[in-house]
């Protein structure tokens, strides 16, 4: 899935969350000093720009097919080699990186596994691969509010639980055949403050990612009620939501 909106929307609607996930990525990925990286999926630049902190400019890369997502991050962090592509396509030669790291991305991917087996190929021999994925199967994801809401409006809605990687030990068993040893799971996780109901919903209404092509396709009178049915299924206001990934680190 490739993203059309702007950089500034995606910061807004996921990107709170992405930015507290990165150092955990990392982590996970135990990235150090005088490695060459690169993020797959890369979007506006959460992970790329905690792997530039670690690591310097010059020995991150970072692939997304978004056109906006690819100018965005050029503006952010011109040092950094930004390429437009997907992650079943990845340009660069055999064994390029020390580490491939793919943060929110993997359930997006049109062929998982190939996606993965692409993070394999450039990355050299004993480097390690890094992914995380929301827990959408165990509704403990940013969104599972709001999932639960489109389904009371509409109950045909498909929401992002049936994406890959998204349940227990998914994710770790598409590592498996694209090739990957030494496979571990854990998890990571970040939590927001919402102080009102429209600090919660705005984002939702910008056309961002399943959710928001969701709320963008439907009449207004609809989007109000979606936005009330969500209301419900919240907190008393102000809250702060903790949402939870699965995060898989492998080995080539």
């Amino acid at each position: 899935m490739s993203f059309t909106v702007s950089a500034a929307s995606y910061d807004r609607f996921m990107g709170r969350y992405s930015t507290q996930l990165a150092p955990q990525l990392a982590d996970v990925a135990k990235v150090v000093a005088g490695e060459r990286v690169l993020d797959v999926g890369c979007g506006p630049g959460a992970l790329t720009a905690e792997l530039v902190k670690r690591l310097g400019a010059e020995a991150v890369s970072a692939v997304d097919p978004s056109e906006a997502f690819v100018a965005a991050l050029r503006d952010r962090l011109p040092a950094v080699d930004v390429q437009r592509a997907s992650a079943e396509a990845l340009p660069f030669p055999d064994q390029s990186f020390d580490c491939t790291l793919a943060q929110l991305v993997v359930h997006f991917m049109t062929d998982p596994v190939a996606g993965l087996g692409e993070m394999r190929r450039v990355t050299r021999s004993g480097g390690v691969l890094a992914a995380c994925v929301w827990d959408f199967a165990s509704n403990r994801g940013p969104l599972g509010p709001f999932w639960e809401a489109a389904r009371k409006l509409d109950p045909e809605v498909e929401n992002e639980a049936v994406r890959p990687g998204t349940r227990q030990g998914h994710l770790f068993e598409l590592f498996q055949p694209a090739g990957l040893g030494e496979i571990e799971e854990s998890t990571v996780s970040a939590a927001i403050e919402h102080a009102t109901i429209e600090d919660w919903w705005e984002p939702f209404t910008l056309g961002v990612g399943p959710a928001g092509i969701h709320v963008a396709g439907l009449e207004p009178d609809r989007q109000l009620l979606l936005r009330d049915l969500c209301r419900d299924q919240l907190p008393d206001f102000p809250f702060v939501q903790t949402a939870h990934a699965w995060a898989v680190r492998g080995r080539a």
